[in-house]
């Protein structure tokens, strides 16, 4: 799967949250300074070679939708970070995450059991 770029990940994540929409949608979601239609638009046709958005046509304009999951593209992502910044080692990773966040034990127990019921 091919990385996005932050400007593609920005319009991936309000599409995500959309379901789908029209450019003037994806722009009504954006903060301000809001970019041109013509950016959006062009980002939008980027997303769709990369195949992560498809498009069908609606009157005279296009409604775009997700075809990548955001869980899919999270997993690749978070799998990605581990593999380049941790050794693959998601030990190393989670303790970087406690270390930088001051994690409370009670916090780490938490999340262990989230995972422990996840597993089951």
């Amino acid at each position: 799967m091919k990385q996005l770029t932050k400007a593609e990940e920005e319009i991936m994540q309000i599409l995500w949250d959309l379901k789908e929409g029209n450019v003037a949608s994806i722009i009504k979601q954006m903060q301000e300074p809001k970019p041109a239609y013509n950016t959006v638009s062009t980002i939008v046709r980027i997303l769709e070679n990369k195949d992560f958005v498809d498009h069908r046509q609606e009157g005279k304009g296009y409604i775009y939708f997700p075809v990548v999951e955001k869980e899919t593209y999270s997993n690749q992502s978070m799998n990605q970070l581990m593999n380049n910044y941790f050794n693959g080692s998601f030990k190393s990773m989670v303790s970087f995450f406690m270390k930088k966040n001051d994690l409370s034990t009670r916090e780490l127990e938490t999340i262990l059991k989230e995972i422990d019921k996840d597993e089951k």
